[in-house]
Parts: C-alpha cells; structure tokens; sequence
C-alpha cells in the first residue's frame, strides 16, 4: 500500500469517527512525527560527531606520568 493510499485510508476513516476522536488521532500522528524528527536530529549529531575531527589531538597524547610517579599504591 502507498503513502497516499494510507492517507487517504486513514482520512476517510477519520471522517467517520465524532471529533473528539478524529483529534485523538490528529494528536498521535503529531507525537510520532515528533518522534521521528527527534531521532532523525540524534542520527544526524551522531554522524556529525563521528566525522569531527575536534578530538583527533587526544590520539597522539603524550603520557605525562608513569607508575614512577605515583607516591603510594591504591589498596581498594
């Protein structure tokens, strides 16, 4: 079945029902949309972050200490 062909199900359906439950529908089909555009901005901030570069410096870091360096073991 098409996008259309849903639409159009859907709205004659609608038009059948009393108002009070047309809108419970029109509230639903507001919320997923809301939904999916929700997980449509986290799918994309997830892409951008993993193309960023803004982290690559932590890569090559340097160890600035050693187990030299430490003046009395952790015993936990």
């Amino acid at each position: 079945m098409t996008k259309q062909a849903i639409i159009e199900k859907t709205a004659k359906t609608m038009s059948l029902l009393p108002d009070e439950k047309a809108v419970e529908i029109s509230d639903f089909a507001e919320f997923l949309f809301k939904q999916y555009e929700e997980s449509q901005i986290i799918k994309g901030i997830g892409v951008m972050a993993s193309k960023s570069e803004s982290f690559t410096f932590l890569e090559n870091e340097e160890e600035l200490y050693s187990l030299s360096d430490v003046k009395e073991p952790y015993n936990g």
